[in-house]
Parts: C-alpha cells; sequence; structure tokens
C-alpha cells in the first residue's frame, strides 16, 4: 500500500506541475503577439539607418577629424563583447545559444592573442562568469526592465560609447538572438563599435545620394543613434525570440507532464490491481483452511 500512496502522491506532483506548465505557455504565447510585433515593427528602421551608415561610409574621405566610431582607434587589440540575455530562464536553449556564440567568438579572438572583454546585459549571460572569471568587465543590472524601451538601449549605448571613448576597448561586438518565428530564433553576433565599413548593396545603390550638411557632419549625429538602434532592435528580437522559445518548450513540458502522467496512472492501476489480486489469493486461502 505504501507504493500506491507514493505513486499517487507523484501523480498529482506532476498534475501541479503539468497546470503551472500550460499556465505559462499560455502568458508566453499572449506575451509574444506583442513581442513580435514589436520587433517586426523596428526592423525596417534599424536596417535602413544601418544601410545609410553603409553608404555614408563608403563615400566620406577618412581623416584624423572623422568620427572615432567609424574609422575606431586604429588599434584591434581589446574587444567587449557585449552579450545580450534575458533575465529569466526556463525558455530551452534560449539563452544558452547566445552564450555559446559568445563564448565561440571569445575563444576564436583569445586563440588569435587578443584582449577579450564581456559585458553582460541580462541576469542569464552572468554564466560566462565561470568560463572567464578574469575578463567579465561590466555587468550590467536589467532586472528592472521587464519590457524594453529605447530609453534603456540609449542609456546602453551611451555607457559603451563613453568607454570607448575612455580607451576601455578597440572594438565592440553585439550579440543577441534574431527571431524568426515562435520554434526557431538563431544567435547573432554583430559588430557596433566601429560602424564596419564594408558597404552594402544598398549602400551602393545610395552611392549617388547628396548628403546635407556634409558626410562627416551626418556621421557625427547618426553614429551614436546607429548604436543605440542596433541595440534596441536587439532588444526587442530578443524578447519575441524568448517568448516563443518560453512558449514552446511549456508545451513540451505539458505534453512531457501529460505523457508521465498516463505511465503513472498506468503504473498505479496495475500496482492497485495485483494488490486486489493478492489481498484476495489471501482470503480464499484462509478460507479453504477452515
Amino acid at each position: 500500500m505504501a507504493s500506491l500512496k507514493a505513486l499517487k502522491i507523484r501523480i498529482g506532483s506532476v498534475k501541479s506541475t503539468q497546470k503551472i506548465t500550460k499556465a505559462m505557455k499560455t502568458v508566453a504565447a499572449a506575451k509574444l503577439r506583442r513581442a513580435t510585433e514589436a520587433a517586426v515593427a523596428a526592423r525596417p528602421y534599424a536596417s535602413r539607418l544601418e544601410a545609410v551608415m553603409a553608404s555614408l561610409a563608403a563615400t566620406v574621405t577618412l581623416s584624423d577629424s572623422s568620427p572615432k566610431l567609424l574609422t575606431g582607434n586604429g588599434k584591434d587589440q581589446v574587444h567587449l563583447l557585449v552579450v545580450a540575455t534575458s533575465e529569466r530562464g526556463l525558455a530551452g536553449g534560449f539563452n544558452t545559444n547566445i552564450v555559446r556564440l559568445a563564448r565561440r567568438k571569445a575563444d576564436e579572438l583569445i586563440a588569435q592573442g587578443k584582449t577579450v572583454r564581456f559585458y553582460l546585459a541580462g541576469r542569464k549571460a552572468r554564466v560566462l562568469a565561470r568560463f572567464y572569471p578574469a575578463m567579465i568587465h561590466h555587468d550590467r543590472d536589467m532586472s528592472g526592465h521587464r519590457t524594453p524601451g529605447f530609453a534603456i538601449a540609449n542609456d546602453l549605448a551611451a555607457d559603451l560609447i563613453a568607454r570607448f571613448d575612455a580607451g576601455e576597448f578597440d572594438v565592440a561586438h553585439l550579440f543577441y538572438s534574431n527571431f524568426r518565428s515562435a520554434l526557431v530564433q538563431e544567435p547573432v553576433a554583430q559588430q557596433i563599435i566601429p560602424v564596419p565599413l564594408v558597404a552594402s548593396d544598398a549602400a551602393k545603390n545610395d552611392a549617388s545620394v547628396e548628403y546635407e550638411p556634409d558626410e562627416e557632419s551626418i556621421l557625427a549625429d547618426l553614429l551614436p543613434r546607429n548604436i543605440a538602434i542596433q541595440l534596441y532592435r536587439a532588444m526587442l528580437e530578443n524578447n519575441a525570440g524568448f517568448y516563443g522559445a518560453q512558449m514552446t518548450a511549456m508545451d513540451n513540458a505539458t505534453r512531457n507532464a501529460g505523457d508521465m502522467i498516463n505511465r503513472l496512472t498506468i503504473q498505479y492501476n496495475r500496482t492497485r490491481q495485483a494488490a486486489i489480486t493478492t489481498e484476495l489469493v489471501e482470503i480464499i486461502s484462509g478460507a479453504e483452511a477452515l
């Protein structure tokens, strides 16, 4: 009977877990729609601004007076890896995939003799401290920001630019997850400081555009904004990707809980049947003995 009691308790426990995972799936699905709309709406502006930056970079004549965010500081030794993850887990491999990509880049740079530092933006990125304890340059607390806002991205951009101007690093790379669908989130790496000088097709098509005022004046104003916009896009993509991954993970967990409940129920019924059969045999044997 003790076995039956243990099985009954376990079935009840799994049912309680199933209720939680089902509720979390419902909440994630509801939040996913808004997060997806925000991420998709931000893409055209961010992509177009990136193309304008490439166009300007392709036409401007680089000189000592050019913005350092475009030309760099002339060095390529210290690389800052900005790793943006979510604050919460229970989302499958969402955060793990971002961290894995950042680790791959870090190991690649270290093998080339570069100095690597990490700028963490998201609680789940702190796992990097286990692998690179001496390389965590800054751990940005994002716990107070449940919903991504441009003000947060602008603040992050200002902090990164200030650190760049202070000579704390030479190149900055941003790591986040690009939202494709609820089932697919693609971790990506993007250089944000200095702005890459590789002209895109869109930039080539814009090569005949005349800028007023001159390109360098526009660049000085747009370069910081571009960094903030790219950070904002990363935050929105991460937000949508997180809810998509969490919805999928909770759906799988709910299904697995249902399968486990079925297996435990079958085991419970078989054990109960065996116990009843044993009692009947004992009663019949006792009656025959009389």
